[in-house]
């Protein structure tokens, strides 16, 4: 008899819909696995969020572990005249600074032309400036060679275009006087040594004339200005080292001298002292979720019950409460941290801004230490330092976790060909079963019809 082409068919069984659910129930196999692998996914997830957490904690440490924290300096005085900036290597001082004069950058033009797109130059042209003179006395000067049939524009462009190398330079434009045209030569640096002095032409074509034209000379000037006394002379306004390791950006003239106080910066060591404490509470506030449990596993935190979580937690605990020794200062109390009973920092900033305004050479001594690595901070970032690295617990956890899921994702690959291999039997069974009951259902309404026939026979 011919083939069944769907189960069911034959025998009027709902075939399919029973190999529906012996599929469904077969799936039934892959449940725990991928619970497994969603566990460990979500682990892995947290440990990059740990890993941020530990990253933002060892830069707030960093700025603790940096000597020049606790040496730099800050001007109690503010000028409208200058700006200051120091660096480790300044003192503190009192610095009178009078500013009498500000570099300024020179200036000279040409006489006037008729035209800006004339040709003005013959083969062989040249353009030679000349700056004021150098430290021996001797004049500064750039030739340009200039390309024949050249206009006011051409030359513009080619002095614009021109390499001064480390030399006095100039830029180039071209100004309209109301009557002409002019190049308009203006120093690329301030000061008097860069000052642009005359400008002259070889071989300008005949009839005409290009020259400097001397009374439209601004002269470039040095910055003039006196520190406690002391005359001082800049090609620029940044003046750097006059006094060692500040630097003074001036922007306009003082009316007498004015007063730089420079004090050591406790604002800026009590910053990052709060900046360090603030992110560790963040740290223990991120690890907390993380290890949350309210007595309902499904709103456990993602890392409950994680042995590297606990091996990190005391880790820091270790760095955070062993004592420095040799220094004025050996623990946090010391400074006014104190952990509360949620392992948090709580900081008094009174006992903070008396050790420091009493005690800073200890202050600096307890968190950067000698070397880099001796102190509470150091020793601190150095722990953080291998927790992170690429062989440390938290990337090791990563590791172990992405390889987990590589296996269970085997393990459900392979399940999966299982249950479609049960399944394909499962229906070479059922279509033997649906054509087994068609045959017999053929055979029995055969017999029945034959019977029905014996029978009519008979009446």
């Amino acid at each position: 008899m011919a083939g069944i082409s769907s189960l069911g068919i034959g025998s009027g069984l709902d075939l399919n819909g029973l190999l529906d659910q012996l599929r469904s129930a077969e799936r039934q196999r892959l449940e725990p696995i991928t619970i497994q692998k969603k566990t460990e996914e979500t682990k892995i997830s947290a440990y990059g969020r740990l890993e941020s957490a530990l990253g933002r904690l060892q830069e707030a440490t960093a700025a603790l572990n940096d000597a020049s924290l606790f040496e730099g300096l800050t001007n109690t005085r503010e000028s409208d005249a200058f700006s200051v900036t120091s660096s480790a290597s300044a003192s503190a001082g009192r610095y009178d600074v009078d500013v009498q004069q500000l570099a300024r950058a020179g200036s000279l033009a040409t006489n006037s032309v008729n035209a800006r797109d004339t040709a003005l130059t013959d083969a062989g042209s040249q353009l030679t400036l000349t700056f004021s003179n150098d430290a021996q006395g001797n004049p500064v000067t750039q030739t340009i060679d200039l390309n024949e049939n050249s206009t006011l524009e051409d030359i513009r462009d080619q002095v614009n275009a021109f390499d001064f190398g480390d030399g006095p330079g100039v830029t180039a434009s071209i100004i309209n006087d109301g009557s002409g045209y002019r190049l308009a030569l203006a120093s690329n640096e301030t000061g008097e040594q860069a000052s642009i002095q005359n400008i002259s032409f070889s071989n300008i074509t005949a009839g005409e004339t290009l020259a400097s034209d001397d009374t439209t000379r601004y002269a470039g000037r040095d910055a003039l200005l006196s520190v406690n006394g002391i005359n001082i002379s800049s090609a620029t306004n940044r003046i750097e080292e006059a006094i060692q390791g500040v630097t003074l950006d001036l922007t306009s003239l003082t009316d007498g001298p004015e007063t730089i106080v420079l004090e050591r910066d406790n604002e800026a060591i009590k910053t990052a002292v709060e900046e360090f404490v603030s992110t560790y509470n963040e740290f223990k506030s991120t690890t907390g979720r993380m290890t949350a449990f309210s007595g309902d596993p499904d709103s456990a935190g993602d890392l409950l019950g994680d042995r590297t979580l606990r091996t990190i937690d005391q880790r820091l605990r270790r760095d955070l409460t062993s004592p420095i020794e040799g220094e004025a200062f050996s623990q946090l109390y010391q400074l006014g941290i104190t952990l509360d009973n949620r392992g948090r920092f709580e900081l008094d900033e009174g006992v903070l801004n008396e050790a420091i305004n009493n005690n800073m050479e200890g202050v600096a001594a307890f968190f950067s230490g000698e070397t880099a690595d001796t102190g509470f901070a150091g020793r601190l970032e150095a722990s953080l330092e291998a927790m992170r690295a690429s062989d440390g617990v938290v990337q090791n956890a990563i590791n172990s976790s992405e390889s987990r899921v590589d296996s269970l994702d085997e393990r459900i690959r392979r399940t999966e060909e299982s249950i479609e291999r049960t399944v394909d039997r499962y229906r070479r069974q059922f279509g033997q079963l649906d054509k087994m009951v068609a045959e017999m259902n053929q055979i029995n309404a055969y017999l029945f019809q034959q019977l029905s026939v014996m029978q009519t026979a008979r009446n």
